[in-house]
């Protein structure tokens, strides 16, 4: 290897690393994306890629191969099924959890999908082949990095022996999950709670396992009983498995053969289970204090971590990438102003903490569904099942219908986005109500042709125009962008649906899909100012001590 000049070194190529190079790939940046480890083989906890993941994706143009990655076909069904053991008795049933089935929907563009990480990772290795200004290396591990207002020194070594070299860069955003180093490096400190239970997470194969229990195709078979509370279910071709043991005692060691005895135990299936990894977890709770210093930011894992139960943590991720991505090649294209990423920490830390309350709302009703007699075969033991698939369907539904913090959440109060008199409408968890207010995601519309309105929307700044008139404001708004050099796209929707949907005749849609301004009339050059960092009262609010944001 040989010393290097980039735009951005991204550290991590999980998830959220590779979107990050894909968000600025496809924009022309160029970018290094660094790995200390090879990706391959990894069991992922990660499974379920939500509607607005796959939306990222079909801005990518990679949505319909993440469908033909799936290992049993986008249309299996997305059940999750809850059983006192997988020979047992059913609970309670949730069909289409996480909204997987292809079936169109007016609320989104794409469905979410059933698929383990390493095949969405995969995918997205595949995008990052065809762009010519990325550079990705594994076996390759990040040491060090020294900033100065010029940019970034970083130094990283090759573990194949392929030496030491220097990385400049202007940025550097680590996307190297829970234990970062850059994280360490820009002084971060992950605040809240840690351990919040011990688990287990086992991958198994286990041939004719699917047709050995009674409850029919599912993505998750939830497993209550006093022997051994967990999760299990199909992960991918070859009769592969996982099995999640929840709330373990601290006093039971994992191996392979106790491994084994485990899913004996709690299915009370008896067959060969082949163990082919196994590793204990801890949920935690934890959000980082900072998420920048100077040029170096922090993404995904490295600044969020929750527990698992919902799917959000690699979902959240890939948003934070294409967040922080629009927005540094903004920056570095010129047609933004280096304050606009002082937005990243400000829009997207609200976000994760509404995703990391929900996610451990889910955790805490895990545990308290447990009843004595559940599996007895007598009128006291039916009694006792009803009462907890009563209870399941109260307390467990949020972690299986949550559009609404999926789609629902808001940039609204960001001095990046225009506000309005009235506030700013929440969508509740579990329904997502679209909204056109300025920071919410811009609402869904199938056009006639079939096509998704999305889909009309352009890699810069889009001016949404939803009815016949105001041609006066179509060439002011391009005057203006035009004399600002901020690349702005022009599309017009003259239907009833989309003045009905946006309740504006004007709509300023970001890069990122999220709306920025609406009314009825261009205001002019300011509010382009506003939402690209040049704004002075813009900048004022931002420039914080705590966000380092002129800082070197």
């Amino acid at each position: 290897m040989s010393d290097v000049r980039t735009s951005v070194l991204i550290v991590g190529a999980g998830p959220t690393g590779l979107g990050l190079a894909i968000e600025l790939g496809v924009r022309g940046i160029d970018c290094v994306v660094v790995e200390r480890n090879d990706r391959v083989g990894y069991a992922p906890r990660a499974k379920t890629t939500h509607t607005r993941t796959r939306e990222y994706l079909r801005r990518w143009g990679i949505a319909g191969d993440l469908a033909a990655a799936s290992p049993f076909g986008v249309d299996y069904p997305s059940n999750v099924v809850f059983v006192t053991r997988l020979a047992g008795l059913e609970l309670a049933r949730f069909e289409n959890a996480f909204n997987c089935a292809p079936a169109q929907n007016d609320l989104y563009s794409e469905h979410a999908q059933w698929v383990p990480q390493y095949r969405l990772e995969e995918v997205l290795r595949a995008r990052l082949e065809t762009l010519p200004s990325v550079d990705l290396r594994f076996n390759v591990r990040f040491e060090s990095a020294e900033q100065s207002p010029a940019g970034v020194v970083s130094r990283v070594t090759d573990a194949g022996g392929g030496g030491s070299i220097a990385i400049q860069s202007d940025y550097v955003v680590g996307a190297d999950g829970a234990r970062s180093p850059v994280r360490e490096l820009i002084g971060a400190t992950m605040q809240g709670a840690s351990g919040l239970s011990r688990n287990f997470n086992i991958i198994f194969r286990a041939p004719g396992l699917a047709d050995a229990h009674p409850h029919g195709p599912a993505i998750m078979y939830w497993q209550v009983n006093p022997d051994m509370p967990s999760t299990l279910g199909p992960m991918d071709k070859g009769d592969l498995w996982f099995f999640m043991p929840s709330n373990v005692p601290a006093d039971l060691a994992l191996t392979d053969e106790s491994a084994g005895a485990l899913i004996r135990k709690a299915t009370g299936i008896e067959m060969a289970y082949e163990i082919l990894s196994s590793d204990e977890w801890l949920p935690n709770r934890l959000i980082a204090d900072r998420y920048r210093r100077g040029r170096i930011f922090i993404a995904g894992d490295a600044c969020h971590l929750h527990p698992p139960l919902g799917g959000y943590g690699m979902n959240m991720g890939v948003a934070d990438s294409v967040d922080l991505g629009w927005k540094l090649a903004a920056v570095l294209q010129g047609w933004a102003d280096p304050a606009l990423l002082d937005s990243y920490e400000l829009e997207r830390r609200p976000v994760h903490r509404r995703v990391i309350d929900e996610a451990v709302g889910n955790q805490a009703a895990h545990g308290a569904v447990m009843r004595p007699g559940l599996e007895a075969e007598d009128a006291e033991g039916e009694t006792a099942r009803q009462a907890v698939g009563d209870l399941i369907r109260q307390t467990r539904h949020k972690e299986f219908r949550s559009l609404g913090v999926v789609l629902g959440y808001t940039y609204a109060g960001s001095p990046f986005v225009a506000t309005e008199a009235a506030p700013a409408p929440e969508s509740p968890s579990t329904e997502y109500q679209p909204s056109a207010y300025p920071g919410r995601l811009a609402p869904h519309l199938w056009l006639g042709d079939g096509r998704s309105l999305y889909d009309l929307f352009g890699a810069g700044f889009t001016l949404l125009v939803t009815d016949e008139d105001h041609a006066a404001d179509v060439i002011a708004a391009t005057d203006d962008a035009a004399q600002m050099g901020v690349p702005l796209e022009i599309v017009r929707v003259p239907t009833p649906g989309a003045a009905d949907l946006y309740e504006a005749a004007l709509v300023l849609i970001r890069p990122d899909q999220h709306v920025a301004w609406r009314g009825e009339a261009w205001p002019g050059a300011g509010i382009l100012a506003r939402v690209t960092g040049r704004l002075g009262e813009a900048r004022a609010e931002t420039s914080s001590d705590r966000l380092d944001a002129g800082s070197l």
